[in-house]
């Protein structure tokens, strides 16, 4: 297995402050969204316009709309996983009411004595990120325990006072040390030369996790566009983001050796993680018709600005079949420092570079007598390129640390969505794919994902039903826990559900 590099500074670091690299996959990774008809089509929207989801994808598809529409867009999201672990295998579901692109576009009337046809605006609400989620999984394990981390921990910090160990890492160590999970081995003058865990890998560990995830980053855009002789199409828009995530996990390693007088039952970790904030992006792009039939189109995302904060708590209990006298012990970051820990920090997402080309079948200014179209989507973005800051100390060596390995962790990917469109006078019906490459370097982990999407539609006297459903196959992974000096190994998930969304509005 190729392990990713972390140093043993960074190691440290993470058990005391929240921020890790999966934070930054979370807030930079997204399928597409929009409309019904945007997603029946894969998301392919780069080159094609005339949809309101082009305030998203690239924001001068909107100059292509003559007259004013609403657009309310609610559905329905659900997910399943499948976990492998070591020799186990396990399932996890979520589902939940959602909504994509709600909104309203704003023409002004045509114009022919200029150059300048029409100006169109728009001012749309979108889900653009689902965290809703949970991850189950469980294996067994005889060659590392997970509070091995609490012991790396202290011995790369030289901790040689175990009072202080008790009371300067409580975000992990010190909870183990006060629970007995983690005990210092002593010198005659009471100084700690090492630590040892109770939990003992060779008997055999029972090791199990439940990851529960919910919330989601919500986007609120004001864009503008506009005609140049019905040619080129030029657009931009300002969105501003808004996001809520809440994580809680349990981790439980238990002896499965069934000795029960060998000081070791069980423990588990509880972790809690909420994670609010707002961010802001620019959206820029041009769709070009050198002939008729073919539409040629380019954008650009700016990174999003985060401002967000994290609180967090982690609580660790132990059964050690009652090891120096004690029971159940329980200890939580809370009780050590009075409160959940709270930080406030930037992330900045990658650059987003996407191009679309589409073929209209029959392309004219009537689009009542247009028969459909196929397009394609091509999106570059390096994962790897997410940054981390500390806005009251911009020399804060954790953030440089942490976006060292986010930039050794992932890499550059590149996205492709492909869908079409037949129209049967008022009727349509349309297909779609998206394939979403993988982000990271690990070799052992893929982390593409594909959707297929498929729906139909109606348009008669200015007004719409579309009704869509996009399938998701998802392939994923994590590690539970990562060692710099012994095994560890990742959980491979591969996922399976999809959205229903309807999407219904009338032009006025």
């Amino acid at each position: 297995m190729r392990k990713i590099l972390i140093s043993g500074l960074l190691l440290g670091c993470l058990y005391s402050q929240a921020q890790d690299p999966v934070d930054a996959l979370r807030f930079s990774r997204f399928t597409a969204t929009g409309s019904a008809r945007s997603l029946a089509i894969g998301g392919a929207m780069t080159g094609l316009g005339g949809d309101i989801s082009a305030v998203n994808s690239n924001p001068a598809g909107i100059a292509m709309f003559k007259t004013s529409e609403l657009v309310l867009s609610p559905g329905f999201n659900f997910l399943q996983n499948k976990s492998t672990y070591l020799d186990g295998r396990d399932k996890g579901r979520a589902s939940e009411f959602n909504y994509g692109m709600t909104g309203f576009i704003i023409a002004t009337p045509p114009n022919r004595s200029g150059p300048w046809r029409n100006f169109t605006y728009a001012v749309t609400a979108s889900r653009t990120a689902d965290f809703n989620n949970q991850m189950v999984f469980k294996g067994r394990n005889n060659r590392s325990s997970y509070s091995e981390k609490y012991l790396e921990e202290l011995i790369n910090a030289g901790e040689s006072d175990p009072n202080r160990a008790a009371v300067e890492y409580p975000f992990g160590p010190s909870l183990a040390v006060n629970t007995y999970l983690v005990e210092p081995e002593l010198d005659a003058q009471g100084n700690a030369t090492g630590y040892f865990s109770m939990a003992t890998p060779l008997t055999g560990l029972q090791q199990e996790q439940v990851v529960k995830t919910t919330g989601g980053i919500s986007t609120v855009s004001f864009a503008g566009s506009g005609n140049l002789s019905d040619k080129l199409y030029l657009g931009a828009s300002l969105n501003l983001e808004t996001v809520k995530f809440t994580r809680e996990q349990t981790f439980k390693e238990s002896d499965a050796s069934g000795n029960t007088k060998n000081n070791f039952n069980y423990f588990t970790v509880e972790d809690y993680l909420n994670t609010s904030g707002a961010g802001l992006n620019l959206k820029a792009g041009l769709i070009f018709k050198p002939v008729d039939y073919i539409r040629m189109g380019v954008s650009v995302h700016t990174p999003t600005f985060y401002d967000l904060s994290d609180r967090y708590n982690t609580t660790i209990t132990t059964d050690l079949e009652g090891y120096a006298g004690a029971g159940t012990l329980k200890q939580s970051t809370a009780d050590l420092i009075g409160q959940f820990a709270e930080y406030a920090y930037q992330f900045y997402t990658p650059w987003k570079f996407a191009a679309g080309l589409s073929y209209v079948l029959r392309e004219e200014e009537d689009v009542t007598k247009q028969r459909g179209f196929l397009t394609a989507d091509v999106e570059f973005l390096n994962y790897g390129n997410g940054r981390f800051a500390d806005p009251d100390n911009p020399g804060n060596g954790y953030y440089d640390d942490l976006n060292n390995v986010v930039g050794q962790q992932f890499q550059n990917a590149l996205n492709v969505r492909v869908g079409g469109e037949l129209k049967f006078n008022t009727i349509m019906t349309r297909a779609g794919f998206g394939y979403y490459g993988n982000p990271y370097t690990d070799t052992d982990i893929n982390g593409s994902r594909m959707t297929l999407s498929g729906g139909f539609g109606w348009r008669n006297k200015g007004k719409f039903i579309d009704l869509t459903y996009m399938h998701h196959i998802v392939k994923d992974g994590y590690y539970p826990y990562r060692l710099n000096d012994n095994f560890f190994a990742p959980v491979n998930l591969r996922g399976g559900g999809g959205n229903v969304l309807l999407t219904f509005g009338f032009k006025f």
